[in-house]
C-alpha cells in the first residue's frame, strides 16, 4: 500500500506546489475507491474471501403488485389441476404464484414442469421456500416478473388467481398459446371467453389444513376452465 502524504511532505509530487500532478490523484483514488467496494461487496460475510453468489443483471420489475396475495385453498388447488386434465409432457404456468403451492402440487403430484411467476419478490421467497423443502427443484422453476410482459406460448396448461379485469388483460398473451391448452381460474371469469366448465365447490373441513380452513370453507368456489382456442362469449363482451 502507498503511504500518505501530507501537504507538508518533502515530496514534491503531492504538494500543493504541483497543482497539476496534484489534481491527477484524485481519478485513481476514486477508482481505488470504487474497485475496493466493489470487492467488499462481493465477499462472503467473515471475511473468507470466497466470492458470494451476485444477483443476475436482470430486468426484474420493481411495482407494486396487482392483487392482494390471498392463498388458493390447497382441495381448490387440487381440484384446478385435475381439470385442468394435465398429463405427461405438459408444462404449467402459475401466473401470480404467490407461495408457490400450486406448481408443487402439479410437479409432486403429476410429475410435470411447471413455473411460478410473480411480481412481488415475498411471494418469489416463498415460493422458492415452498419448492426447496417439496425438493421439486428439479421440476419446479419460479422466476420474478410482470405476467403481462410474458412469453405464455410454452404453456399447455395456464392457471390463474387474479381478477376479473387482469383475467382479460392476458387475453392476448393466453390467445397464443397451443391449440389445446388449457387455462384454469379461481373465482374470476374471464369476460369475452366462453369457458368450456364451471365447477363449484366447497371445502371441507376433513382433512383440511388451519390455513385452508382460514381463507373459504363458508363460501362457495369457482373454477372457471377455458381450452384454447375459446368460444367467444360476445353476448358478454357486449353487456360490459
Amino acid at each position: 500500500m502507498t503511504k500518505a502524504t501530507s501537504a507538508e511532505s518533502p515530496d514534491h509530487r503531492f504538494t500543493s506546489r504541483s497543482p497539476r500532478l496534484r489534481r491527477r490523484r484524485w481519478p485513481w483514488l476514486l477508482l481505488l475507491s470504487a474497485g475496493l467496494g466493489v470487492g467488499l461487496w462481493a465477499q462472503v460475510p467473515g471475511g473468507s474471501g470466497a466470492a458470494a453468489p451476485l444477483l443476475e443483471p436482470s430486468d426484474k420489475e420493481k411495482r407494486e403488485p396487482d392483487v392482494v396475495f390471498v392463498p388458493t385453498p390447497q382441495p381448490v388447488v387440487e381440484k384446478m389441476l385435475e381439470l385442468a386434465e394435465i398429463k405427461p409432457g405438459d408444462i404449467v404456468y402459475d401466473l401470480g404464484c404467490g407461495d408457490g403451492r400450486i406448481v408443487v402440487t402439479a410437479a409432486k403430484k403429476y410429475g410435470v414442469k411447471a413455473y411460478g411467476f410473480d411480481i412481488d419478490p415475498k411471494r418469489v421467497a416463498e415460493s422458492l421456500a415452498n419448492v426447496k423443502s417439496n425438493k421439486v427443484e428439479h421440476l419446479v422453476t419460479i422466476k420474478q416478473a410482470d405476467i403481462f410482459k410474458l412469453d405464455l406460448r410454452e404453456a399447455t396448461v395456464v392457471t390463474l388467481y387474479l381478477l376479473p379485469e387482469l383475467n382479460v388483460r392476458l387475453m392476448p398473451q393466453l390467445e397464443k398459446l397451443k391449440p389445446g391448452s388449457r387455462i384454469v381460474s379461481h373465482d374470476f371469469d374471464m369476460r369475452g371467453a366462453k369457458p368450456v366448465l364451471v365447477h363449484r365447490m366447497k371445502v371441507s373441513s376433513r382433512g383440511a389444513t388451519a390455513e385452508d380452513l382460514g381463507y373459504g370453507s363458508d363460501r362457495e368456489h369457482t373454477i372457471y376452465k377455458w381450452v384454447v382456442p375459446w368460444e367467444r362469449d360476445t353476448a358478454a363482451a357486449a353487456n360490459n
